[in-house]
């Protein structure tokens, strides 16, 4: 990165829906053919294809090269990203990499997924004892003890979780494609109030699994000029790392990748967390968006709670946070969901944000979020800037 020659210049995003009833491949097309739509190019132009493997279609795997077959797509460049939450961004990053050595021309960046219609995830790892046990019952367990461990070291105050979950909430009401069931204002009552998940955890600091889909169109500034696209936002950081510390037996579960990839990410970039406009963190639960604001370098470690109670964070505020509601208040469509805090980026970028459009949206950050071992932090990290 930190070049200016590749673009997003078109994306699209299907409305989140609870138990649609319908395959990946179903929400696929529908958001490829969004996205024709949008930027008014013809199927024939595409001949990259990047992929996010879901977690509703095994054990019949959602393969680029099934996806091209079913889209009618001819492509001379393929990536099947295996990284969760991080695969939007990062196939972003491998198309416009695979566009610079000539492996293609107009990639196109696909996600979707359907988990809460048909779930056959399986956690398991290679040891699944250790990955998965008997008893945690997924990733709020796993987040609960994050914020146990965050709560003993650094003190926590519920009501800046609280803050985050209510100021998502307040811009999915303006978001046409979030799930109805998010349709309803909260209030710090409402958070307080909410069961608690896995202690501290509560109900309205997590997401729900829910069924969408989302795609972007990756190409040179030139090629995009030449299809006569206008709307274009310029990727001038990323960076991802997984496995953070993964050769000490006992870590530091509060100490999360992006430690180590946001000096990479605004190095590339040129820009700092002052210069950032707008924030888009991927945000399966509450303390993950928390803990992200510090390691970013919005605030010193451990004071995230008075930072979030600091600062506005609406879309008129000096730091728009997850303009389009994030995942805990549009819903979360699997592993498609890193493309969908990706997706409000760049539609805030390209000024159609209706009712929550942000001023002057020069820049943001957007983060991705990757598989969620045990007794540590989540594996994999990554961050992109994008630019006007």
């Amino acid at each position: 990165m930190g070049k200016r020659d590749i673009v997003i210049a078109g994306y699209s995003e299907t409305p989140i829906v609870y138990q649609s009833g319908r395959s990946t491949y179903d929400l696929a097309g529908e958001a490829l053919a969004g996205l024709l739509a949008a930027t008014g190019i013809g199927k024939e132009e595409i001949n990259g294809l990047a992929v996010t493997a879901p977690l509703s279609e095994s054990p019949n795997p959602f393969f680029p090269a099934y996806m091209a077959e079913a889209l009618g797509l001819t492509p001379t460049w393929l990536n099947y990203g295996g990284s969760g939450g991080c695969s939007a961004t990062g196939g972003i990053a491998r198309a416009a990499s695979a566009i610079r050595d000539g492996h293609c021309e107009v990639a196109v960046v696909l996600s979707a997924d359907a988990p809460s219609t048909s779930w056959r995830a399986n956690y398991g790892a290679y040891r699944s004892e250790f990955q998965d046990p008997q008893g945690i019952q997924g990733p709020p367990a796993t987040f609960g003890l994050l914020m146990s461990r965050y709560q003993h070291q650094y003190g926590l105050k519920s009501e800046a979780l609280g803050k985050i979950a209510i100021t998502q909430r307040n811009h999915a009401l303006h978001n046409d494609n979030a799930c109805a069931k998010f349709k309803t204002p909260i209030t710090m009552a409402d958070y307080e109030k909410s069961r608690v998940i896995a202690d501290p955890l509560r109900l309205l600091d997590c997401v729900m699994f829910c069924d969408g889909a989302n795609s972007f169109l990756v190409t040179s500034e030139e090629r995009a000029r030449s299809l006569g696209l206008s709307k274009m936002v310029y990727p001038t950081g990323y960076a991802e790392i997984t496995n953070l510390n993964g050769n000490k037996p006992c870590v530091d579960i509060t100490q999360t990748g992006f430690s180590a990839i946001a000096p990479m990410v605004f190095r590339q970039s040129g820009l700092t967390a002052k210069d950032i406009r707008m924030f888009q963190p991927y945000d399966d639960f509450t303390i993950a968006v928390l803990m992200k604001f510090e390691e970013f370098g919005f605030c010193e470690r451990g004071q995230g709670s008075d930072f979030i109670l600091d600062t506005d964070l609406s879309h008129k505020g000096t730091l728009p946070l997850n303009t389009g509601g994030g995942q805990i208040s549009a819903g979360q469509p699997g592993l498609a969901s890193g493309g969908l805090n990706l997706a409000e980026a760049v539609r805030q970028m390209f000024g159609e944000g209706g009712g929550r459009q942000v001023d002057s949206p020069k820049n943001a950050l957007i983060t991705g979020i990757g598989v969620i071992p045990y007794a540590r932090n989540w594996g994999i990290s990554a961050a992109m800037i994008l630019e006007a």
